[in-house]
């Protein structure tokens, strides 16, 4: 009798596995397919519009660009700079120095002639202690502000408190924007007034080559899992997130290149501190303030702007990136989790939400379970041949679908990025990641998942490195 409950409570177990895979699969699988259809009309339509020729005009809407730097000495000067080569009239830029304990601050404050000057801050927002503001007059467009280190989403807190402007734009301090990218952005907000939250698109940086803040050639990474993460990047962002944002659902814009409307933030407290999910965190409160309100609004994903950023092109720097990820994730929905299954929130709520918790949330634990438990029920003949096909069919064949038509949906937005001999090469390693480097990341995120209590307000250490610089 125990043997004969061990054995279906065994044989239920893998079913579902079985089932939850297949559906986690496929939803993905849809969401690359509906990508394939919205990502070329959104492009012909913003190609039509010729922003280009919008870009100096003076009625463009100003925007407070927030830049919070930790130990960024390595990369904060070609950010910058890329930022100050925008083509866009009416901006600012606040780097905000975080307490860093290398020479980020001096780095910025010599590179740009800046001084330490007593200036008016209305603190709508509490933040750490302002130890100073810095500026050149030379330079109108750029300030600085040096502080203790309260976080990152203290850091932007700071800086929304200094803007001027009423949209404000977060980036990373290892990120470099395209000269187009904050234009863009801000026609979003111009062609719709409900618009109160803009994500971009973000490539891999590893591998290009920069000046002056600028990219002057575009390559793929040459370390072996920076590489394997431009393949990534593609099917996160152009698939993913091109599916929930046709549902107005999109849950997550990430914060290394993400802007609002600056009076909404400001309505929702701004930045939740003693979280490392402040990106979706924030998103997230901006969806449940409009609902609550009953406001018209929109929150957009646009895979036409684009910045570069630095991935980890090492094991233990990119372990260290996914635990935070999803402990992250777990932060933010374990605060949101009365939004599961709630029509309050429409498809948000009913939709979104539990795509989130049940296929994001748990699905380290059950595919990696599957992973193990699926070959050894096979090999005890506890299930057959054909069900085991159909896992694997599910895990790996669905997930090179959708990898190489991720790399399809980018070749919409930007037909120079990828040659013919980088485009066969991403498509190998779109096949052989999914026997290695996808079973990797879960791995980690199930790390994740154990270390939540431990990690849930620590950041960790991410080691940067320089740009890749053009000879000269």
């Amino acid at each position: 009798m125990i043997l004969y409950i061990l054995y279906q409570t065994l044989r239920g177990m893998i079913l579902f596995i079985l089932w939850y895979v297949v559906l986690m699969n496929g939803v993905s699988l849809l969401q690359m397919v509906s990508a394939l259809f919205i990502t070329p009309i959104y492009i012909k339509k913003a190609r039509r519009q010729r922003n280009r020729h919008i870009g100096a005009a003076e009625y463009m809407i100003p925007v407070s660009i927030l830049v919070p730097a930790h130990n960024e000495e390595l990369t904060i000067l070609d950010s910058i700079k890329s930022m100050l080569n925008l083509n866009y009239m009416n901006y600012e830029i606040i780097v905000i120095n975080d307490g860093s304990d290398d020479k980020t601050l001096e780095t910025v404050i010599n590179a740009f002639g800046l001084h330490k000057i007593i200036y008016p801050l209305r603190e709508r927002l509490a933040t750490k202690k302002i130890r100073g503001i810095y500026y050149n007059p030379d330079m109108p467009r750029l300030h600085l502000i040096d502080k203790e280190n309260g976080g990152k989403s203290d850091a932007l807190n700071a800086g929304i408190n200094l803007s001027r402007y009423p949209y404000i734009l977060s980036l990373d301090a290892d990120t470099l924007m395209e000269g187009d990218a904050l234009l863009r952005i801000a026609m979003a907000f111009i062609q719709d007034k409900y618009t109160i939250a803009v994500g971009g698109m973000i490539r891999v940086a590893n591998g290009c080559r920069i000046n002056d803040g600028r990219i002057t050639s575009v390559g793929l990474p040459d370390k072996f899992w920076a590489l394997l993460q431009t393949i990534e990047y593609f099917r996160s962002f152009m698939v993913g997130r091109i599916g929930w944002n046709s549902f107005n659902s999109l849950c997550i814009i990430s914060g290394a290149f993400a802007a609002f409307q600056k009076d909404a933030v400001l309505s929702v407290g701004g930045y939740t501190t003693g979280t490392v999910g402040e990106d979706m965190d924030l998103v997230i409160k901006l969806h449940r303030s409009m609902y609550s309100r009953h406001y018209k609004y929109k929150v957009s994903f646009l895979p036409d702007p684009v910045c570069w950023t630095q991935v980890p092109d090492n094991l233990s720097t990119l372990h260290t990136q996914r635990r935070r990820w999803q402990i992250g994730l777990i932060d933010v929905l374990m605060r949101n989790r009365d939004m599961f299954f709630n029509r309050k929130y429409g498809v948000l709520g009913m939709l979104a939400m539990p795509y989130y918790h049940l296929f994001e949330l748990v699905s380290p634990v059950i595919e990696l379970l599957g992973y193990i438990l699926i070959p050894v029920a096979w090999f005890f003949g506890f299930l057959s041949l054909e069900a085991m096909i159909l896992f694997f069919t599910a895990t790996i064949i669905f997930g090179i679908i959708t990898s190489l038509g991720s790399l399809v949906v980018e070749e919409f937005t930007n037909t120079e990025f990828i040659n013919a001999g980088e485009a066969v090469k991403l498509s190998f390693l779109s096949i052989f990641e999914n026997f290695f480097y996808r079973q990797l990341t879960v791995i980690f995120r199930l790390l994740g998942i154990f270390s939540y209590r431990k990690y849930k307000s620590a950041w960790g250490n991410m080691k940067r490195q320089k740009f890749n610089k053009t000879a000269k």
